[in-house]
């Protein structure tokens, strides 16, 4: 299988290290790093890289899409995708051509738009996400409230600050704000800025009171 792929024009960097299945597709000019673990009915489009050390199955992956160290299953990646390291895109999500999925993302059940970037260390459940919006680092989407899933609706434009927690059903407006640390729990219009977080108390001398 691997000398056919080669023979068609696909780079495989360390054949005895890389497993395709016979049911999988590669394109042209795509090249598989050591440690790649192809299955199923996986299709991958040209110019592409995939790997190191990673696992796709049943998954549609477009051209200029690089997938690096990240596990990704019943999935579609749209073309010009930046994956990874360490991402974990889980069935029935689609990745819209642009977007950037960071280090240590989850996305599950979940469409994140074109040119939308979900950087670092975030958790995307049951989420659709608009074009060109930004999803701080340490965001979670509270999807699951102990008995039901619930879905989060992110606009266009969005920015979400970090360290923030968006407790579904929720929608964030177009061009919305939410500023880091933030737990949202209502409707954020278009435009508007939300801030849901206590406000900072400084204690002077406390410390030193103390000793």
């Amino acid at each position: 299988i691997l000398e056919e792929l080669m023979l068609s024009g696909v780079s495989v960097v360390d054949p005895h290290n890389t497993y395709v299945d016979i049911t999988a597709k590669v394109g042209r000019d795509s090249t598989l790093m050591p440690g790649t673990i192809i299955e199923g009915s996986t299709v991958i489009g040209e110019h592409c890289q995939v790997g190191p050390y990673t696992h796709l199955k049943n998954v549609q992956i477009g051209n200029d899409v690089v997938v690096q160290h990240s596990v990704l299953i019943d999935c579609i990646v749209k073309d010009r995708v930046n994956i990874g390291p360490f991402a974990y895109i889980r069935p029935e999500s689609v990745i819209e051509q642009g977007a950037k999925i960071g280090d240590f993302v989850e996305i599950k059940k979940s469409i994140v738009g074109e040119n939308s970037k979900v950087p670092h260390l975030s958790y995307v459940g049951d989420t659709t996400i608009g074009k060109g919006s930004n999803i701080g680092a340490g965001t979670i989407t509270c999807n699951y409230d102990g008995k039901h899933k619930h879905h989060t609706e992110i606009g266009d434009g969005v920015f979400i600050g970090s360290n923030s927690n968006l407790v579904a059903p929720v929608t964030i407006g177009h061009g919305a704000y939410v500023a880091a640390g933030s737990t949202i729990t209502d409707q954020v219009p278009g435009d508007a800025l939300a801030i849901a977080r206590a406000r900072q108390v400084n204690k002077e001398n406390y410390v030193s009171k103390q000793k």
